[in-house]
């Protein structure tokens, strides 16, 4: 028995006299994938064109060498990435990562054919695929308007944009055996004051019905549709508001997206899961971290974080959400950046798991606040690493600070060399 086997062995007696079952908590945890976000690793580039993004609101700050400029080299640094993180996880792709051999394709004419190699590797590895369509940086998406747009001609273009990315989406969850969750969002919305904010709302809910109006069966493709508070260029009006969202997806039996960054700062996420669960069937979550607004920084384990996760597991909702990482920085090594996110997610998992909820509920259901609170409090300082470190080893990937060194030694022999 090693040192970290021993470390578990002891903090599997300490958890067992509060009634925990480590291993059933592991067992558990060993079921949850997480969708890593393919715009972690490029700057939200793409690659349509060597151009980047030219508009959406949509920035990722940062000079740090060694980003991602083929769809290879994404794929070797997600690779990467994978190797740190324990279990087995998905890949999230926007629309605009297609391999398009050099040639001009654009949004309405994409084919499932131009995201073979993403296919080909998700197989390889063992890992399901998730997918975006891209409503921004287009010539057709510089209004700020697209599926709500008054113009037929840029809507229809959209329209015919949603349903290729389904049916894209769909050859992913068929050749994978997995479905592909495809995330609607679209920037739409009004910089400042519009004095109409019912007919953009019609027209994006017509677009929608049009673009779901072909069934593709849920084995293969799910729909989601999410909601955001405002973004850049639509400060005062957003068209897929909160309450258009969610009147939507519950009309349509289509899965709720929240975004940690998409609503009022003082608002978290986490408080909305018990509510919701009452009305809608799944839930599709982008974790992200704002500071101040909707800032996309890596995701830490603070207590925001914390809360997503006590709350999925205190209400059972982990079979009903498919979690995955929505941000984008780079200011620091972006394998770092999915690695310490991800870890931080599964982490937070694991800390829930490991509550004694059983005892918990008696508490709160006896009108004893005092010891559920202070229980609370002292999990907080139960050997979490311990098991955590377990976990890693039986999975195989680093322990503790050890991905660090090895991530530098990927850093300074391949990343360092693109110019």
């Amino acid at each position: 028995m090693n040192k970290i086997e021993k470390a578990y062995a002891l903090a599997k007696e300490q958890y067992a006299a509060l009634g925990v079952d480590t291993d059933a908590a592991l067992r558990k945890l060993a079921t949850v994938k997480i969708s890593l976000h393919c715009w972690q690793g490029d700057d939200v580039r793409g690659f349509e064109s060597g151009d980047g993004l030219t508009d959406g609101g949509i920035l990722a700050t940062g000079n740090y060498p060694g980003r991602a400029r083929t769809a290879e080299e994404l794929r070797a640094d997600a690779d990467k990435a994978f190797s740190f993180i324990p279990g087995k996880h998905r890949f999230n792709i926007h629309a605009i990562y297609l391999e398009n051999g050099g040639k001009k394709v654009d949004r309405d004419e994409i084919e499932p054919k131009h995201f073979q190699g993403w296919i080909d590797w998700a197989k390889e590895n063992k890992l399901g695929l998730d997918f975006n369509p891209t409503y921004f940086s287009h010539p057709l998406a510089a209004s700020g308007l697209t599926l709500a747009s008054p113009s037929k001609k840029v809507r229809d273009f959209w329209i015919e944009h949603g349903k290729r990315c389904r049916t894209i989406a769909a050859a992913m969850g068929r050749a994978l055996g997995t479905p592909s969750v495809v995330n609607f969002w679209m920037p739409d919305g009004y910089k400042d004051i519009p004095a109409d904010r019912l007919a953009p709302r019609k027209r994006m809910a017509e677009s929608l019905d049009e673009i779901f109006s072909v069934e593709i069966p849920k084995r293969y493709e799910l729909d989601a549709f999410e909601c955001k508070l405002f973004g850049i260029g639509s400060e005062s009006y957003v068209v897929g508001s909160h309450e258009f969202v969610m009147g939507y997806v519950m009309k349509n039996n289509k899965i709720l997206t929240l975004d940690s960054g998409h609503f009022h700062p003082t608002e978290q996420i986490a408080d909305k899961f018990s509510a919701l669960s009452m009305y809608v069937d799944e839930f599709l979550l982008h974790v992200s971290r704002g500071v101040r607004w909707d800032s996309d920084h890596v995701v830490i384990w603070n207590d925001e974080l914390r809360g997503i996760a006590e709350e999925l597991v205190r209400n059972n909702l982990l079979e009903r959400a498919h979690i995955g990482l929505d941000y984008f920085d780079a200011t620091i090594n972006r394998i770092a950046a999915w690695t310490i996110g991800t870890r931080a997610m599964l982490k937070a998992l694991l800390a829930a798991l490991l509550d004694p909820i059983k005892d918990l509920r008696r508490m709160e259901k006896e009108g004893d606040f005092t010891y559920r609170l202070a229980l609370m409090e002292e999990m907080k300082s139960m050997p979490l690493c311990d098991v955590w470190n377990y976990y890693c080893q039986t999975k195989d990937v680093p322990i503790g600070r050890a991905w660090i060194d090895e991530m530098r030694k990927y850093e300074e022999s391949v990343q360092s060399k693109r110019v």
